[in-house]
C-alpha cells in the first residue's frame, strides 16, 4: 500500500503544481491525504482551491482525503492565532502591526475564494484522518496534533513527554501531521511520528515543494521525503500581478 501525504500548500500554486507533478513520476498511489493549510499564505489561493477540487474529481474522495489546518480556520471563522498580551508600549505596536498585517492578508486570501471554496474548507476543519493498513496497523492523520490544529507539541525539537502527551487519546502506530513547515521521522514511545514538511512554504528546505510517500509492506513503512524545485522567482513576481498585500510577510518564507 503506497499512502501520499501533502501538507501546508499555503495558496502556493507553481509549487503546488511541481509537487503534484513529482507524484505522478512515481506512479500509482492507493491514498492521498492532505494535511490543511491550504489556501492563506502566497499569491494563488483560488487556483490551489481549484486544483483540490479537481483532485477530488479525478481520484476520488474515498482516495484523496483533505482535512482542514489552522489558517483555512482562519479563513472560515475570521480568528487569529494567538498572541501574548503586549508588556509595555513598544509590544503594543507592535502586535497592532501584526494585526492589520495578518488581516490583510486573510480578507484578500477570502475575496479570491468562491462559496464553494469557502464551503469546502469549513467542511474541513476539525477532522482527522485514519487508516487501518493490512499487515502493519493503525495510521492516523491530523494538522498539527490530535484534536487541535494549532500547537506545535508534535514538532521535531518538541519535549518527548509533551510529543507523547499530544498523542495520548489516540490509538495506532504510525502518526502523521503537518503545520510545523519542518520534516520529521520520530520514534515516540510506541509511535512513529512523521511530518512531510510543506508544499508552499518550507522551513526545512526553503524554495523547495515538500511532501512524502510512505510505502507499506508488511510490518514495514518505509518513507520516501521528496523535495522538489520550483519557481520561486516567478511566484515572487506573482506577486504584482494579483497586488498581493503585505509582500515583505511573504518573503520572509522564500529566498
Amino acid at each position: 500500500m503506497r499512502l501520499a501525504l501533502i501538507s501546508d500548500i499555503h495558496g502556493n500554486f507553481i509549487a503546488f503544481e511541481a509537487m503534484l507533478h513529482d507524484l505522478q513520476a512515481v506512479g500509482e498511489v492507493d491514498l492521498i491525504w492532505c494535511l490543511g493549510d491550504l489556501a492563506l499564505g502566497a499569491t494563488r489561493p483560488a487556483e490551489c482551491m481549484a486544483k483540490l477540487h479537481e483532485l477530488q474529481e479525478q481520484y476520488g474522495k474515498d482516495k484523496f482525503k483533505v482535512i482542514g489546518g489552522n489558517t483555512d480556520r482562519y479563513i472560515v471563522t475570521n480568528k487569529r492565532p494567538h498572541v501574548p498580551a503586549a508588556k509595555d508600549a513598544e509590544a503594543f505596536v507592535k502586535i497592532k502591526a501584526r494585526h492589520h498585517e495578518f488581516d490583510d492578508i486573510v480578507n484578500w486570501t477570502r475575496d479570491k475564494l468562491s462559496w464553494e471554496d469557502y464551503d469546502f474548507l469549513a467542511k474541513t476543519l476539525g477532522r482527522e484522518l485514519r487508516k487501518n493498513v493490512a499487515g502493519y496497523g493503525t495510521v492516523i492523520g491530523y494538522h498539527a496534533i490530535p484534536g487541535d490544529d494549532e500547537p506545535v507539541s508534535l514538532g521535531r525539537d518538541s519535549p518527548e513527554e509533551e510529543a507523547l502527551d499530544a498523542l495520548l487519546d489516540r490509538s495506532g502506530r504510525l502518526a502523521i501531521g503537518g503545520h510545523t513547515h519542518l520534516v520529521m521521522d520520530r520514534i515516540l514511545g510506541k509511535w512513529r511520528a512523521i511530518n512531510p514538511g510543506s508544499v508552499g512554504l518550507s522551513f526545512t528546505d526553503i524554495n523547495k515543494a515538500e511532501w512524502a510517500l510512505i510505502t507499506f509492506e508488511g510490518e514495514t513503512a518505509t518513507v520516501d521525503f521528496r523535495t522538489v524545485p520550483y519557481d520561486v522567482s516567478a511566484m515572487m513576481a506573482d506577486m504584482a500581478a494579483v497586488d498581493y498585500p503585505h509582500p515583505a510577510w511573504l518573503r520572509r518564507f522564500v529566498k
